[in-house]
């Protein structure tokens, strides 16, 4: 074992194969982009097939390749389960899958896993059943997980080469322009696939609704796309704003929300012209609430909001409280509609969004950005990933990309969740290191990273009560008890990698 930066121990054929995380901005290396297969096309040629199943022997699948899709449709995806099930029958076996996320509706993945047709995932999170089955041991080989922008660095630059890319598309014409505003099924930005479709040797769109050439506004172009399946369904719209990204009711989640506006507001980075993020979660969206109606006493306009964007979002650029959008995944109906009336609603891709791999992502643009937490350690370090009891069933999703490069992160959390502690002693994994964590926000209070001396002096006045995470900590463990130590076996079941590649920490499978 090696101890990495954030005292995590790896595995040496883990660490000599990727590197060990030293601290959030130690790696600073070069990169070359990749390059990917072009099959040209012939006046006359027609890019659409019949079935999914055609248009997978059409791109030439194999044993041993790595496919990908995007998540854009969380809960409500029909493309993924549809594919995997077509490969299924064709007896193609040992592949590795890159999707940019994995959602509760992809369960069937486990019997995939079982008979041997998927050997490696990569992919952002885990959830529900399936993420219980890998931290039983489930998989041969690690599941590698990688933030947003890291799964966007390893695209750029060849770490993970795509195959072939299976994107589901709410609309498309027959030449394979995709936008994802119109259609039986919108879901507003395509971030994510268009990396996919821009680096994957062959790419398949599937689409339930086919619409006259040339298909605009246009988010994947048909200099990027080889074949288009028209198929009856690719997903359940109303899917998109299930579990994590609906706005909380809950008082204590509202208490904290509000914390986390009045920490905002006596930042020094709430001036005019300022940019902000709020994740999913429920008291992070919240944020947003309270923050609109503080700028709209202090008169404040912020130049950018960014990232998953909600109704909330376009209802403050349609007032005017933000200038702009910059969008690379739409949470809900609302945030659609605002993508489709406003042209200061931008798409970007995830590379745009959060590579730490190119010329200057996004997130680099950012002052504040605020982010929810399963657990939190006495050193701020954070855990998106796994539970209470070890068990994967989470996401890094952008988490580590904008807690590092904007100016002030803000993680907001209860002090205890249910009888179990959220601060404590160590997280079970660490997804985000505490160095890029500048405010952690409570329902009791707040706690400022000792790193940032400037905000502890600006929130001297704040009327927060302010502790340091070790009090915090203790005032949980007072409530409910410490936790007891997680069992774990000595398989290596996930590696977490940072969002520039280094490895900060693994997850071993669960006794």
């Amino acid at each position: 074992m090696v101890k990495n930066g954030v005292k995590r121990d790896i595995p040496e054929e883990i660490e000599k194969k990727y590197g060990n995380y030293e601290s959030a901005f130690s790696r600073k290396p070069v990169y070359s982009r990749a390059t990917n297969q072009v099959t040209a096309v012939h006046p006359g040629d027609s890019k659409m097939l019949s079935t999914v199943r055609e248009a997978i022997e059409a791109a030439g699948l194999k044993d041993g390749m790595t496919i990908s899709f995007h998540h854009h449709f969380r809960e409500g995806d029909a493309v993924m389960n549809m594919v995997m099930e077509e490969i299924a029958k064709l007896g193609i076996k040992n592949l590795s899958i890159a999707p940019s996320s994995i959602s509760n509706i992809h369960e069937p993945l486990i019997g995939y896993i079982k008979d041997g047709i998927i050997t490696n995932i990569t992919s952002s999170g885990l959830r529900d059943n399936l993420g219980a089955a890998i931290s039983s041991g489930l998989m041969e080989n690690p599941v590698i997980i990688r933030s947003h922008g890291g799964r966007a660095r390893a695209i750029e630059t060849g770490e993970i080469h795509i195959d072939i890319a299976f994107l589901g598309a709410p609309s498309s014409d027959e030449y394979g322009n995709v936008n994802g505003i119109k259609g039986k099924a919108p879901c507003g930005s395509l971030g994510y696939a268009k990396m996919d479709a821009k680096y994957a040797d062959k790419v398949i769109i599937l689409t339930d609704t086919l619409v006259p050439y040339p298909n605009t506004p246009i988010s994947i172009s048909q200099t990027d796309v080889d074949f288009v399946v028209k198929v009856d369904s690719i997903g359940d719209p109303d899917g998109i704003a299930k579990g994590a990204t609906r706005i909380t009711k809950n008082p204590k989640d509202l208490l904290i929300a509000e914390n986390a506006a009045r920490v905002i507001e006596a930042s020094p980075y709430f001036t005019e012209g300022f940019s902000f993020q709020t994740g999913t979660g429920g008291s992070t969206l919240a944020v947003a609430k309270y923050l609109a109606e503080t700028m709209r006493q202090k008169k404040i306009t912020a130049s950018f909001a960014l990232g998953g964007i909600t109704q909330q979002m376009g209802d403050m650029l349609e007032e005017g409280l933000v200038d702009n959008i910059i969008d690379v995944q739409t949470f809900d109906k609302g945030g659609i509609q605002s993508m489709i009336n406003n042209p200061n609603h931008y798409e970007i891709d995830a590379g745009f969004y959060a590579s730490p791999g190119n010329k200057g992502a996004a997130v680099n643009q950012l002052d504040i950005v605020v982010l929810s937490a399963l657990e939190m350690d006495t050193d701020f370090n954070v855990n998106v990933l796994t539970g209470s009891d070890g068990v994967i069933r989470g996401a890094s999703g952008g988490h580590n990309d904008t807690s590092a490069a904007s100016k002030m992160s803000i993680i907001c959390c209860p002090l205890i969740r249910g009888r179990i502690p959220t601060i404590v002693d160590s997280v079970n994994t660490v997804i985000t290191p505490g160095e890029t964590v500048d405010v952690v926000v409570t329902e009791i209070g707040i706690a400022i990273n000792p790193k940032r001396e400037d905000l502890k002096d600006r929130f001297k006045s704040l009327s927060i009560p302010q502790f340091t995470m070790k009090e915090l900590k203790e005032k949980a463990y007072k409530i409910v008890g410490k936790p007891k130590a997680i069992e774990y076996g000595d398989k290596t079941v996930a590696v977490i990698q940072y969002r520039d590649g280094s490895i900060i920490d693994t997850v071993n499978n669960i006794i």
